[in-house]
């Protein structure tokens, strides 16, 4: 069977290669091990071997795992939040890539005040159109980050999305772009930094992520292989 080692080394290359045809460098994305569904000793493992950023998409398997690990690394939260799970979100993460509504930012925004910390925070927008998919509708996406702009404990740094399930390659393409031009329409308007990330590309499509102009990749099964059995999905 493959290694843990094989698998990284074998995502770093396509990374590589993605970046190559599209003429960037490939030091220039960050690359998220989503750790969902796996133990403590993945992300361990993983971290010898040079990974300092993990994904964890619910805050209750993120409380029993995130203690374990020495010493810490950054931890993302990719996954739904809800708000009532905010003010722990907020004590785990080092940075919640899933900010869907306005409610939820103001109460993250609450909750991180509490605490004396200011979070780094992405926006998630659902540009599939894909019901299943969380994440503000398009249209929305710029109000929600005015909303945010104003609120002192957060700094929003970027957009998040994930591509559809079912369109294959052209429709994660299609998808990515539209979260690439939403940034560019936020950035002229001054609600984002001209420096803003974009999170978009997992196991299966990570590639038309760079190619589409992609700072941060979130791989979990191309990584840690086929989730253990009862596990959620990875992606």
């Amino acid at each position: 069977m493959d290694s843990l080692a094989d698998r990284l080394t074998r995502v770093r290359e396509r990374i590589a290669r993605a970046c190559a045809r599209a003429g960037r460098d490939p030091t220039a994305i960050l690359l998220v091990a989503v750790s969902k569904g796996f133990p403590a000793e993945a992300v361990r493992a993983a971290a010898v071997l040079g990974l300092t950023d993990f994904g964890e998409n619910r805050v209750q398997e993120a409380e029993r795992k995130i203690p374990e690990i020495v010493p810490r690394p950054r931890w993302h939260l990719v996954g739904h939040l809800q708000t009532n799970k905010a003010k722990r979100a907020v004590q785990l993460f080092d940075e919640i890539q899933s900010v869907d509504s306005v409610r939820l930012a103001e109460e993250l925004d609450r909750r991180a005040e509490q605490e004396r910390r200011v979070v780094p925070c992405l926006v998630e927008v659902n540009t599939s159109g894909e019901e299943s998919k969380f994440g503000v509708e398009p249209e929305g996406a710029e109000a929600l980050l005015e909303r945010c702009r104003a609120l002192a404990s957060l700094r929003v740094h970027g957009l998040m999305t994930i591509g559809p399930l079912a369109r294959g390659p052209e429709g994660a393409r299609q998808a990515f772009r539209k979260l690439a031009g939403i940034r560019e329409a936020a950035v002229r308007r001054e609600l984002l930094p001209r420096s803003t990330d974009l999170s978009m590309g997992m196991s299966d499509d990570l590639e038309i992520g760079i190619e589409e102009g992609a700072t941060i990749v979130r791989v979990g099964t191309a990584l840690f292989g086929p989730r253990p059995a009862g596990a959620p999905p990875v992606g």
